[in-house]
């Protein structure tokens, strides 16, 4: 089994992935829900989502990974835990929402200097909004976007407006048109 269909199992079982009518907030009605943060704060998800994104952003030489708060922060953390222990090291960075209002002011937290390639990554990807929002951010602080890691493609846009602009990315998992989420069969065994 890989780590994606792993990861997949997974969200099923701590009920990161729920089947029913939920209301995104896009406002679009979906007949599933798919709760990032009990997958990637989940001890076996974290060392799932680490080793699953090493194996991608190795070969790229990527040595930044970052992206929007709240959602990214464990899927970094764990990229940088994973890469440490394999003596690799990727360096996180996450993405605020807004310039911060107090101390150095800071839309991006973390080192990431100018003219490094980063890697972007997010648990699910609707209309790509967020991670549109922390590409424009790290492209403004002079940084180069190698890389776009999702963990689950909703197939709703996001994903083609990102390959249309020319960002390399790469999801996990994704939703077929019937609304079901299933491993990208790339990443299958």
């Amino acid at each position: 089994m890989t780590e994606a269909e792993r990861m997949l199992e997974l969200a099923l079982e701590r009920g990161a992935l729920r089947y029913g009518n939920f209301t995104l907030s896009s406002g679009l009605r979906t007949s599933y829900y798919m709760d990032g943060r009990l997958l990637t704060l989940d001890p076996e998800g974290a060392c799932l989502v680490g080793k699953a994104l090493m194996d991608i952003l190795r070969p790229s030489g990527i040595k930044r990974v970052g992206g929007p708060t709240v959602s990214a922060v464990p899927i970094v953390t764990a990229v940088s835990m994973t890469s440490h222990m394999s003596g690799d090291p990727i360096t996180s960075f996450i993405v605020r929402n807004e310039v911060k209002g107090h101390g150095t002011e800071q839309l991006i937290e973390g080192d990431i200097p100018k003219g490094e390639k980063v890697a972007i990554v997010d648990d699910v990807c609707t209309t790509g909004s967020s991670v549109f929002h922390a590409i424009e951010a790290v492209e403004e602080a002079g940084c180069e976007v190698g890389k776009v890691v999702i963990l689950v493609d909703r197939r709703q846009g996001g994903s083609d407006e990102l390959r249309r602009r020319g960002y390399d990315l790469v999801c996990l998992m994704q939703a077929t048109p019937e609304g079901v989420v299933e491993v990208n069969p790339q990443f299958a065994a």
